[in-house]
């Protein structure tokens, strides 16, 4: 029979991030990897979940150029929710995108495996959306938000939210 062990930490563990630099996402079939600074742009990251110091690499110098900024790396194993909050410019005049898609995904960096994939239609005025999304999580499987349109040209996410919330599971 298994036994219980209280977690050092007690309590749920957040990483909350946040980005308002607009990102140009490529017109193709290439889903892309939000990224989101570090330091003093964070919004929450008290157990060091989104670091500039990475496992496999040296330091992310430059978050706006490495998709390693996008990732959330679990402090724990737990059942994890899932946020993700989305703002896309306008598509372009005459045959711009008909589709946006999104998704999160475990180890965006080596063997993708994404989940809660979702495939929107633009809707009047702005393109704002927002998902949540359960699953299990553990410290060696990195996460990250990922994005995609069908434009003709390279549209903008202008503001986007990633966020993690894991709590003890049983």
């Amino acid at each position: 029979m298994a036994t219980h062990e209280p977690l050092a930490i007690p309590g749920v563990q957040v990483c909350s991030l946040k980005v308002e630099t607009p990102q140009l996402i490529p017109a193709g079939d290439t889903y892309r990897i939000i990224r989101f600074p570090y330091g003093t742009g964070e919004s929450s990251d008290r157990f060091n979940m989104h670091q500039a110091e990475q496992l496999d690499g040296p330091p992310v110098s430059d978050y706006a150029t490495d998709d390693r900024s996008g990732l959330i790396r679990p402090s724990r194993v737990g059942w994890g929710q899932l946020y993700a909050m989305i703002q896309w410019e306008s598509a372009s005049g005459t045959n711009g995108y008909t589709e946006l898609r999104d998704q999160f995904v475990r180890n965006p960096l080596g063997v993708v495996d994404t989940t809660a994939t979702e495939h929107r239609a633009p809707t009047p005025g702005m393109q704002c959306y927002v998902k949540g999304h359960g699953i299990f999580v553990s410290p060696d499987v990195p996460l990250a938000l990922r994005v995609m349109h069908n434009d003709n040209a390279p549209r903008r996410v202008t503001l986007a939210e990633f966020k993690l919330v894991i709590h003890e599971a049983a």
